[in-house]
């Protein structure tokens, strides 16, 4: 309704201006009469009536033009070349005809023209006035239907710009405002409830996979107490056990509840670390601590480890031994060759270079080894998730420290940056 009242006062406002200045074009605009300019001509005429034809007559001081002619109508005198000569020219131009009497008697007649530029002079004034006043309404009315258009169109359709460039971001926690008057008031809120309806979805689907993972993290953890119930009584009928077949098949049952158990604990550590619940927790320690390490995981008596330098490190004693176990426990998959474990000092971290001497991997797939859930191609028929370098990288980066792996001349190598304190 208001844009409709503006658009017809603005029409109203054009159609009059444009009707004023119809009606003033048309209009006849009379100019009057100098009374005293003709009175002072004709007394001047009058005192020289006698001389006029001579000539000489010196009328400088008047500065109106006016012409006098006999009672023939042949001019006597012409202030101005351009003034009327006739009678008739003056009843055409309208020019004003004062008769010239002497002693109660007319003697002749004076012209006095019209001066039309005055008239011109006059019509321009009264229209430019018309013209200005009606274009600086219609200006004044023009801005204020801008404002009202920016208020009530323009500005509702940036906000839902932004709001839209919100939802594309993700950020479904910022509502979208309404004022009282937005002619756009249902198409709004019907944005600001599907943003609603979109932050409950998203909020749903986070709590489902969550409880997914929560489920996985649970039944991970629970299978990893019979299958360690299982390594240690494999373990105690293989002390018991005197039969050679029955060994071999003991062995078989322990390493599969080993390869179960290592599958069970890359999958509840992924788990976890998805869920942001894979803590890390540093503390200072001396670098023998990484002796006790080592031979936790020597559990073939095949890794052999050189003097590592005294020194204090910033770690997490049991995420590290957690990242050795992988790196040895890939060693063994792999290469199934002895393992040599040397270290050294930088500017910042102490570094421990675990070497095998199998046959490594293909220099494009060194890149992907950390990559979640990737296995290389020598992987083909051994068991693993491609877990465990992922798992131990973000660990490793949790701790502030890093790793990375290179193929060597005659084996494969990690390496394991560990901070200094």
């Amino acid at each position: 309704m208001r844009t409709k009242g503006i658009f017809i006062t603005l029409t109203a406002i054009f159609l009059a201006g444009i009707l004023l200045s119809i009606i003033m074009l048309r209009t006849d605009t009379e100019t009057k009469v100098d009374l005293v300019a003709v009175n002072e001509i004709m007394k001047t005429v009058e005192q020289h009536w006698k001389s006029l034809d001579e000539g000489d007559l010196n009328l400088s001081h008047i500065q109106q033009p006016f012409t006098v002619l006999d009672l023939n109508g042949q001019p006597i005198f012409q202030s101005s070349l351009d003034a009327t000569r006739t009678i008739n020219d003056a009843l055409k131009n309208r020019d004003t005809i004062v008769d010239i009497q002497i002693d109660n008697a007319i003697v002749g007649k004076l012209i006095i023209p019209y001066d039309d530029q005055q008239t011109l002079n006059a019509i321009k004034i009264r229209l430019a006035v018309i013209l200005l006043t009606a274009f600086t309404l219609l200006a004044i009315l023009c801005a204020l239907y801008a404002a009202f258009l920016n208020r009530t169109i323009f500005r509702p359709f940036r906000e839902l710009q932004a709001f839209a460039a919100n939802v594309a971001r993700g950020k479904l926690d910022v509502p979208l405002t309404m004022s009282q008057d937005n002619p756009f008031g249902a198409f709004t809120e019907s944005f600001d409830i599907m943003r609603e309806e979109l932050a409950a979805a998203r909020q749903s689907e986070y709590e489902a996979n969550r409880s997914k993972k929560e489920l996985v993290a649970s039944l991970s953890h629970d299978i990893k107490t019979p299958v360690a119930s299982i390594k240690a009584v494999s373990e105690l009928m293989l002390l018991k056990a005197t039969d050679e077949k029955m060994q071999k098949q003991l062995n078989t049952i322990y390493a599969k509840a080993e390869q179960i158990n290592l599958l069970v604990t890359d999958m509840f550590h992924a788990t976890m670390e998805e869920l942001n619940e894979l803590k890390v927790t540093t503390t200072e320690e001396l670098s023998s601590v990484l002796y006790r390490m080592i031979n936790s995981v020597n559990i073939h008596d095949q890794i052999h480890f050189e003097p590592i330098p005294d020194c204090m490190i910033v770690t997490d004693v049991h995420r590290l031994q957690q990242v050795l176990d992988n790196i040895v426990s890939n060693a063994y998959k792999y290469a199934n060759t002895p393992i040599t474990v040397t270290s050294q000092l930088t500017d910042s971290y102490l570094e421990l270079h675990i070497t095998d001497n199998g046959l490594g991997i293909p220099e494009d797939e060194l890149p992907l080894l950390f990559n979640k859930f990737y296995r290389g191609s020598n992987a083909e028929g051994r068991s693993g998730s491609g877990l465990g370098l992922y798992i131990s990288m973000y660990l490793m980066q949790r701790m502030q420290g890093d790793i990375a792996c290179r193929n060597r001349e005659g084996g494969f190598t990690v390496t394991v940056a560990i901070p200094l304190a």
